[in-house]
């Protein structure tokens, strides 16, 4: 019997109560997982689980509550409501660490929705640009199902699997989800100029998606012999990596060539990490292992935060006791370039939110998420300098943060800072 079926036909092997993992971010296999929702009056407790995942999610309409629970690992902004709404959790991982929950059978999954290229003449088919645990909970799952994509990269490392692991294929023609590279304020390219001016030749990167990472690799154009170790990148490396900045000819994990876990950007990244053998593909838990990050001599993380204390606490998840996002992989990379040979963990914000509040405070949020501790901080940058808080005191770094605070803040947020602690 055929393995190609309608993604109608190929979701009905989904049962009540069953634990369906999907693959994420520009990957997300959106045609089964609509298909999935249709069958909404039919399923009862199914539980959708994931990363953040791109396009739409209809199974996390709050209508379907009785159908479907999405349980997050990581929180993207078509399935946030579930939170509030009851219909959605979290589940607070590093990303170095959500395979062995599907390894270790914490999470058993019954089916796994994944999207790959087609197969090649030797049957064996890529997962493309969304890597992360996708590998372990194909080779957990009882059924797997892909969605199958012509316009699916094909890239190398830990996502080639044989046509034989999947149960059924369903045919599609679909441009990948997109992310168009977004110009940076003033504020940003500042913040990106700090950035750069800590970065040294031979250095290796760990950076995610956004304006201020673009605005970051935008100073780069005059480095030399640069590495990629990175949960993730997107389209602001490639004019490095083609003009042999980024050469990755001096890391100590995987020499030569770029690494990652997922990608996301315009169609150009995409033509670019298609059957490009400088780019490997690895699983979350190899690309996040804090052991092999710190390999990587001048290791050098950047991350950002939703807010920063004054003691250097970052809550980077949640806005107060609100989820925003998750976990994600900033321990993993914050402590592998701490104990990197000169490396330099870095988290770099706006001093202030669009609605002009500053976002380093004196103290974090009631309910707020710490994702990095104040005793792995090291860098904190905003438009307005760079504080440098590693083997600081307390006061010193109340010292340092005041300063590159919004000038309009920096006043209060000490005032108010020191009111507290010596009542």
């Amino acid at each position: 019997m055929s393995k190609y079926v309608t993604a109608d036909e190929a979701v009905k092997v989904v049962k009540s109560n069953d634990r369906v993992y999907v693959q994420a971010a520009a990957a997300t296999p959106t045609v089964l997982t609509k298909a999935l929702a249709k069958r909404a009056t039919e399923l009862r407790n199914v539980e959708v689980c994931h990363l953040h995942t791109e396009g739409d999610a209809p199974y996390a309409n709050p209508e379907f509550a009785e159908s479907f629970h999405v349980n997050s690992f990581f929180i993207g902004a078509n399935v946030r409501h579930t939170l509030t709404a009851g219909n959605g959790s979290y589940t607070p991982v590093f990303l170095s660490e959500l395979p062995n929950l599907f390894r270790k059978n914490v999470l058993p999954i019954d089916v796994a929705f994944i999207h790959v290229s087609p197969p090649d003449s030797h049957g064996y088919c890529s997962l493309g640009v969304s890597v992360e645990a996708t590998v372990a909970a194909i080779e957990n799952a009882k059924i797997v199902i892909a969605q199958v994509n012509p316009q699916m990269p094909r890239t190398f490392g830990d996502g080639i699997l044989h046509v034989s692991e999947i149960n059924y294929l369903v045919e599609v023609n679909l441009p990948i989800h997109e992310h168009p590279v977004a110009a940076f304020s003033k504020e940003e390219e500042k913040i990106g100029e700090y950035i750069a001016s800590l970065i040294e030749d031979r250095s290796t990167l760990q950076m995610g998606i956004g304006s201020i990472p673009n605005a970051a690799l935008s100073k780069l154009k005059n480095h030399k012999d640069l590495g990629l170790h990175t949960e993730m990148f997107s389209d602001g490396v490639i004019d490095l990596i083609e003009s042999d900045v980024i050469n990755c000819n001096y890391k100590g994990t995987l020499r030569g060539r770029a690494l990652a876990t997922f990608l996301i950007g315009s169609k150009r990244l995409y033509d670019f990490v298609n059957d490009n053998p400088f780019i490997e593909m690895k699983e979350s838990s190899m690309v996040n292992d804090t052991a092999r990050i710190r390999k990587n001599p001048k290791m050098v993380a950047i991350n950002s935060a939703i807010e920063v204390d004054l003691t250097g606490q970052v809550c980077a998840d949640s806005i107060g006791a609100k989820m925003y996002s998750g976990v994600g992989g900033q321990m993993d990379f914050i402590r592998g370039a701490s104990l990197s040979p000169g490396g330099k963990a870095i988290i770099a914000l706006p001093s202030i939110t669009k609605k002009g509040e500053s976002r380093i405070v004196p103290f974090l949020k009631q309910g707020a998420g710490v994702v990095t501790t104040r005793s792995h901080a090291q860098y904190i940058i905003t438009e307005n300098g760079i504080a440098n808080l590693y083997g600081k005191t307390l006061k010193q770094r109340v010292s340092e943060l005041v300063k590159i605070a919004h000038p309009n803040h920096q006043e209060s947020i000490e005032k108010s800072y020191f009111d507290l602690i010596n009542k």
